[in-house]
């Protein structure tokens, strides 16, 4: 048991570095590889099909609490995903996806490149939150990796003992549980990404001294320029303001400083 522990605990250790990479497995990030390419194809269309049905189910007419229950139910199913023709083939990612593309992009910002530096200007309680959520989605997706690795190893090691297949298919059922619980954990998060960026897109600017736009037209545009700039697409022009109580050319310094 002891050499157990020590063996599992120095495994964990090892494959901490590739903690993305095993989510970006389960998302649903399988066209590089020929032999899963077709069957992520297969999957997303499976998706495409639910995000249609939910979506006639949103929009139908209906009569009744119970049909109005399914119906809002549908409604908010519906909003926790991507665009139909962004899906990816499991629920995981489009769970986190929907955050990715749509977090900043309300704002006009490029969340894929914003959100890193965004992270950094939020408030340390709901940085607490975001790693809390975080830390759950990772231990959900390593505990449905662990319960899957269990599948075939504890079917190779009764494959002639019958009786025992029942395990197997125990670390099944776990594996499918600690799935759902990824999800779960995946639309919080992204969730609090999209508050994130109510709460902060302003502070993004302040410490990229930017002009803060007087209205929601030119915070638009604004932020659409500062995107591109993140992303080195182009060459983008955007005023600086550092402000009266901060360096200006090395020439000036508050009123505190002096």
């Amino acid at each position: 048991m002891a050499a157990i522990t020590i063996c599992a605990s120095l495994l964990a250790l090892l494959l901490q570095p590739f903690q993305v990479r095993a989510v970006r497995v389960l998302e649903g990030y399988w066209d590089r590889w020929l032999l899963t390419a077709g069957l992520a194809g297969a999957l997303a269309r499976v998706q495409r099909w639910r995000w249609q049905t939910l979506r006639k189910r949103a929009e139908r007419t209906v009569h009744g609490d119970t049909a109005r229950r399914a119906q809002a139910d549908a409604r908010r199913r519906l909003a926790a995903r991507p665009p139909l023709e962004v899906l990816l083939p499991t629920a995981l990612g489009n769970a986190l996806r929907a955050g990715e593309l749509s977090a900043g992009e309300r704002y006009g910002l490029t969340t894929l490149t914003s959100w890193p530096r965004l992270y950094f200007q939020i408030s340390d309680r709901m940085a607490e939150i975001l790693r809390s959520t975080r830390d759950a989605l990772d231990s959900a997706v390593n505990l449905c990796w662990a319960f899957l690795v269990l599948v075939p190893t504890g079917g190779a090691a009764l494959y002639d003992e019958s009786a025992g297949w029942w395990w197997c298919s125990i670390a099944s059922a776990l594996a499918g549980v600690a799935y759902k619980g990824a999800i779960t954990a995946a639309q919080t998060y992204s969730g609090l990404m999209h508050i994130a960026y109510d709460l902060h897109r302003f502070d993004l600017l302040t410490a990229l001294h930017h002009r803060l736009p007087p209205d929601s037209d030119t915070e638009e545009e604004t932020f659409y320029r500062l995107s591109e700039l993140l992303a080195g697409t182009g060459s983008v022009d955007l005023p600086y303001d550092h402000g009266p109580s901060r360096w200006a050319g090395g020439s000036e310094t508050s009123d505190e400083a002096r």
